[in-house]
């Protein structure tokens, strides 16, 4: 059931802390695709685009606070991290945590599935469109992000995307194998893996060594296969 206004901005200012200036977007960002609704302005829409608008909002603050929060980490690292932070997993629970869920309009027999998280992507793209990417930056660090997630726990979180692949290619009946090789920076302490599917390369990514340069190329190509994970 859609939401009023007064709703809409009651839990804004609860749980992020905001006082909405214009509730459109908001609205737009709580209309899940199934119940598309129309508009004097907007004509018909739902959250699809802001979820477009949302997801790489959300990619560049979570980016940028991790670069600055973690100086010695490595870009591999770094962006592991930024996505065990932005995964789909983990964004359809942050949403389900912040109460996100009872503010969705659906239609009566849709359920499960990413409706929560795309719906939060949606929420940051009208964040961004209401109050400019400052505020949206703080909004989503200091009352989401620090409020709702132990990030030093999850940076300790081990992902096996290398087993994750095998997995999935045995249940496609596909062949995968790596093709690792030194870096050309000539240190010799680097290592570049690439992740073959049969004779196509899926993903590729550098790291301090094999080990890790084949998890990040697995990560790439898990995401890329599994977009809603």
């Amino acid at each position: 059931m859609a939401q009023t206004d007064l709703d809409i901005r009651r839990y804004f200012k609860n749980i992020f802390g905001i006082r909405i200036r214009n509730v459109e977007p908001y609205r737009i960002a709580l209309t899940h695709r199934s119940i598309t609704q129309k508009d004097q302005h907007f004509g018909k829409f739902n959250n699809e685009r802001l979820e477009y608008l949302g997801d790489a909002v959300l990619s560049t603050v979570i980016a940028d606070y991790l670069f600055h929060k973690y100086p010695l980490e490595t870009e591999g690292q770094l962006t592991q991290l930024r996505s065990k932070l932005v995964s789909r997993s983990r964004l359809n629970k942050l949403a389900a945590k912040i109460g996100l869920h009872d503010m969705i309009a659906t239609g009566s027999n849709v359920q499960g599935g990413s409706i929560d998280g795309n719906a939060l992507e949606a929420v940051v793209g009208a964040i961004f469109l209401d109050l400019g990417f400052k505020k949206t930056y703080k909004t989503l660090i200091q009352k989401i992000f620090l409020t709702h997630l132990d990030i030093e726990s999850i940076k300790e979180e081990e992902v096996d995307f290398k087993s994750r692949m095998f997995i999935w290619a045995q249940r496609q009946h596909k062949n995968i194998r790596f093709h690792n090789q030194p870096t050309e920076d000539g240190t010799g302490h680097g290592f570049h893996s690439r992740i073959m599917i049969g004779e196509e390369m899926v993903a590729e990514s550098d790291g301090t060594s094999i080990k890790q340069a084949e998890q990040l190329a697995s990560e790439k190509a898990w995401h890329l296969l599994n977009p809603q994970s």
